[in-house]
């Protein structure tokens, strides 16, 4: 019977997909484990620069920062490529120049320091960058 067929390969498609996100949420919380929480990075560094932290926008989200100039994103390491989106997003709504303040709190995360400029000079992008550390807190 083909709807048979077709109804065993989406159950094994139902229990494939609830395996796997039973697997990364017990493989997430161990990964994103850090050091300090970002609202501590965010608040050190946006104070540092003169800004306004979490500020409402119209469309109901909320920038990290807002500084005269910039619109800012804070997000760790790992979260580059999001940042990215989300610094566009902030620029647009505010009419500020987008930025990124990327957490390395590991040597390792400096390779994502490495693809988030890469990847905003490629497509020249009109966001600004800067980094934070543990050390810098």
């Amino acid at each position: 019977n083909p709807s048979f067929h077709f109804l065993s390969i989406k159950r094994r498609m139902i229990y494939f997909c609830l395996f796997l996100s039973i697997c990364m949420g017990f493989v997430t919380p161990l990964e994103s484990k850090n050091l300090h929480l970002e609202k501590d990075y965010q608040a050190k560094w946006c104070e540092q620069a003169g800004g306004e932290m979490e500020v409402r926008l119209e469309d109901a989200t909320r920038a990290d920062c807002l500084t005269p100039v910039y619109a800012i994103e804070f997000d760790f390491g790992g979260k580059w490529a999001e940042a990215i989106g989300q610094a566009l997003h902030y620029s647009q709504e505010t009419g500020r120049q987008g930025g990124i303040v990327l957490i390395l709190e590991h040597e390792s995360d400096y390779k994502y320091w490495k693809r988030l400029n890469k990847i905003i000079d490629r497509g020249h992008l009109n966001i600004k960058t800067w980094i934070i550390r543990p050390q810098d807190l």
